[in-house]
C-alpha cells in the first residue's frame, strides 16, 4: 500500500527500510522483506530521491545519456522516467505486500543549475556537493522526529558501498539515528557491493565497529529475484540483462557463507 505522508507511518510500522532510490531495497534486501512479510510483518519501505523532476529542467550531457540508458534507448524526459520507475517500484512492493513512501528529493543527476554531478566519478564515489547538504540535515531531522514517534522500530539503511552520494546521504542520516540509539542495520549496496574490495573499503571507514548479522532467506530468494525483475529500467544499466541480475542475485547471497544451497543477507549494526 502506498503512503502519502510520515502522517500515515504509524506504530505497526516496525520495520522501517530506507531506500535511495526506487530500487536499492530490493535489490538489497528483497530476501529479508519477504521473510517478514510471511511472519505477518507489514514492513515499509521509504524511497528518499523519488521526487518527479520539473517539466523545463535542462539536464546535463551526462544525465541525458543515464536517461537513455534507463529508457531503454529512447529518449523520455525525466518526468516521465521518474514517473516510469515509480511505477515499477509500484508494482515490486505490492508483489511483496510492502507498504511504501516516496519522498521528494530528486535523484542527484536531476540536482543543480549547472548540475552538481556531471560525470561517474563525481556521482559514484565523490563527495557530496555542498548544495546538497540540506538534503542530509532536513532528512535526519524528519527521520529523528519519526523515531521519537516510533521508538521500537528498526531501521535498515544503505551501508554506502560504492559511495553513491545519494547512498552517502542517506547514510548520514541514518548515522543521526544510531547515535540517538535507535536500532538501525545498514545492509550491503547490491550491486555496488559486488565491485572488488568496494565492502572491504566502506567496513574500514567504520574503523571495525560494525557487527554482522544475517538473515537466512534461501526459500525467498526467488521473490527478491522476481520483484527485482519488475524494475526493468535498472537491469541492463546495473547488471547487463536479467540473467547476469539472476546468477549475480544467486552467487553474492549463497558466498556469503557458502553451506549448500543457504543463501543468506548480510546486515551491519554498531557494535
Amino acid at each position: 500500500m502506498q503512503l502519502k505522508s510520515f502522517d500515515e507511518i504509524t506504530r505497526t510500522h516496525r520495520h522501517i527500510f530506507l531506500s535511495p532510490h526506487f530500487d536499492d531495497a530490493i535489490f538489497s534486501c528483497g530476501g529479508t522483506l519477504s521473510v517478514q512479510v510471511s511472519n505477518g510483518i507489514r514492513p515499509l519501505v521509504i524511497t528518499i530521491f523519488g521526487g518527479i523532476p520539473a517539466a523545463d529542467l535542462q539536464i546535463s550531457p551526462f544525465a541525458q545519456q543515464i536517461n537513455r540508458q534507463m529508457a531503454g534507448g529512447q529518449i523520455i524526459s525525466p518526468p516521465a522516467l521518474v514517473e516510469r520507475r515509480r511505477q515499477e517500484d509500484a508494482s515490486a512492493l505490492d508483489f511483496l505486500h510492502c507498504d511504501y513512501l516516496w519522498l521528494d528529493y530528486h535523484d542527484a543527476i536531476y540536482r543543480g543549475s549547472p548540475a552538481y554531478y556531471t560525470n561517474n566519478d563525481q556521482l559514484i564515489g565523490g563527495e557530496v556537493h555542498s548544495s546538497d547538504l540540506w538534503i542530509d540535515r532536513q532528512l535526519a531531522e524528519d527521520l529523528l522526529a519519526l523515531q521519537q514517534r516510533l521508538p521500537d522500530t528498526v531501521w535498515y539503511a544503505p551501508l554506502g558501498v560504492g559511495r553513491h552520494v545519494d547512498h552517502q546521504i542517506v547514510s548520514s542520516a541514518a548515522d543521526r539515528l544510531i547515535q540517538r540509539g535507535a536500532k538501525v542495520k545498514l545492509y550491503e549496496d547490491f550491486p555496488y557491493t559486488l565491485e572488488e574490495h568496494a565492502l572491504e573499503t566502506r567496513m574500514q571507514e567504520f574503523g571495525g565497529t560494525l557487527e554482522p548479522n544475517f538473515v537466512e532467506m534461501s526459500e525467498m530468494l526467488p521473490l527478491r529475484i522476481e520483484a527485482s525483475d519488475r524494475y526493468a529500467s535498472q537491469i541492463q544499466l546495473n547488471f547487463g540483462g536479467r540473467a547476469a541480475m539472476h546468477n549475480t542475485m544467486e552467487s553474492y547471497t549463497h558466498n556469503i557463507r557458502p553451506v549448500q544451497t543457504v543463501h543468506l543477507e548480510r546486515f551491519w549494526s554498531p557494535a
